[in-house]
């Protein structure tokens, strides 16, 4: 067996390096002050132990893991001082645990592992220690060498199963750490928050934190919410409510955090606080399993840049849903019922739908909804006499509809002030008939 031993930087970050040890071996589990984390069943998937050393070590070494400042767009930690001593490595895991306790102390490593390490370094004999000391043991080996019995006797049997875990002679027993179902963590903020944008540092450390969460799990996130608490439960006589919230979906399972951290500051630019924020909470409220996009060999297929459903979120974000729409086909035939505008936030998936029945002699232009025209002497007006070029196309349908069916006859006409119109006559069930201006030509 082969451990690897971490010690987080600060305790509040203790649980989001447990989740990203998650991501190599399901072995990890909290040994005192550190993670250790069993990864010789994992080394083969990543290429052996020395990939998986730097995989797992690369996005901590020498600065905080969940310290935004310092990420990068593709949401790794920016590369510090290497040689802060934040892992050690060893067969068992308090050999792992004891030689973190070295880094961290500055001292170097002895000849013999275990048998020259000091007392002090193994939790169980670190009380004992200075009544060992004066009897001049002072190594775990020494320890190891005095009769069992007398010493369990004296220190009890704690002491010697220890050592047997520490030699590899007895299994240790461990709490292996679990991921939750569903993301849902709280911050407390470091000072009270009156505006959007000062909850934006708080919200990062969470959503960093998210996606960790989503790659151990190998999940992609749809929808989450961020909620703050109130500080104040009345303001200026009015009562407030204890808590708010913010909701954030996209169109496609996201697992990198950059698209999400922009989509938030958006949103938070918009929010305007009705009391000071004293805590924040982001949980997910849907979440898929992930999958990878494919990379093509070839450069020109693959395309840089933001996605279209990820602009588009991000414009519905900034300018407000309801200033970004789409166009969706619809199955009619008349023009003006051939599509229906949406909000682009929620029709994003049907953005690629398009209306195969367009005719190469349909106008640039349509208007909204048709407009009657004047009729002199049976001849259709619009700033002028019409002059028919084309011959009719006739469009029936709506026939299930209450009104009955729809009888248009279109053509296109030219008028000597607007130039190319689309027209039709439309036939009423009573035998009238009415001309109707549908769109221009460019």
């Amino acid at each position: 067996m082969h451990w690897i031993a971490l010690l987080p930087p600060h305790e509040d970050e203790a649980l989001s390096w447990g989740w990203h040890g998650l991501r190599f071996t399901p072995r990890v589990a909290r040994l005192e002050e550190a993670w250790v984390l069993e990864i010789e069943a994992s080394e083969r998937l990543f290429g052996g132990r020395q990939a998986l050393r730097a995989q797992l070590l690369g996005p901590l070494r020498g600065a905080s893991l969940l310290d935004p400042r310092l990420r990068g767009d593709d949401g790794y930690l920016l590369r510090g001082d290497d040689e802060f001593p934040v892992w050690a490595e060893g067969p068992t895991c308090l050999i792992a645990l004891a030689m973190l306790r070295l880094k961290v102390l500055g001292a170097c490593a002895p000849a013999r592992i275990p048998p020259d390490l000091p007392l002090p370094l193994l939790s169980a004999a670190a009380p004992h220690a200075p009544l060992l000391e004066r009897t001049g043991c002072r190594t775990w080996g020494q320890l190891r060498a005095l009769p069992r019995g007398p010493v369990a006797r004296r220190f009890g049997p704690g002491l010697l199963q220890a050592l047997d875990i520490a030699w590899g002679e007895r299994p240790a027993r461990h709490a292996w750490l679990q991921l939750p179902e569903v993301f849902d963590q709280r911050l407390e903020l470091p000072a009270l928050a009156t505006s959007g944008p000062e909850l934006m540092a708080a919200a990062q450390r969470l959503l960093t934190q998210l996606q960790l969460w989503l790659r151990a799990r190998h999940h992609g996130v749809l929808a989450l919410e961020l909620e703050w608490t109130l500080d104040l439960k009345r303001h200026n006589g009015v009562s407030l409510p204890s808590h708010e919230q913010l909701v954030l979906r996209t169109a496609e399972p996201a697992q990198e955090t950059a698209h999400l951290r922009r989509l938030l500051g958006e949103q938070l630019a918009r929010v305007r606080l009705a009391a000071p924020v004293n805590h924040l909470r982001l949980r997910t409220l849907q979440t898929c399993p992930w999958q990878a996009d494919s990379r093509s060999f070839l450069p020109e297929d693959n395309i840089t840049g933001d996605r279209l459903h990820q602009l588009i979120e991000r414009l519905s974000a900034r300018l407000g849903e309801d200033n970004v729409l789409v166009p969706l086909s619809q199955a009619d035939w008349r023009p003006e019922r051939m599509q229906r505008w949406e909000a682009a936030q929620a029709g994003t998936r049907e953005v690629t739908r398009h209306a195969g029945r367009t005719s190469s002699l349909y106008p640039p232009w349509l208007l909204p909804q048709p407009q009657p025209l004047e009729v002199r002497g049976h001849q259709p007006w619009y700033e002028g006499p019409l002059r028919l070029l084309t011959r009719r196309q006739r469009i029936e349908t709506g026939w299930w509809e209450p009104g009955g069916a729809v009888v248009r006859d279109y053509c296109i006409a030219r008028s000597e002030r607007a130039g190319l119109l689309w027209i039709f006559r439309e036939h009423s069930p009573g035998g009238q008939a009415c001309w109707y201006l549908q769109g221009f030509y460019a």
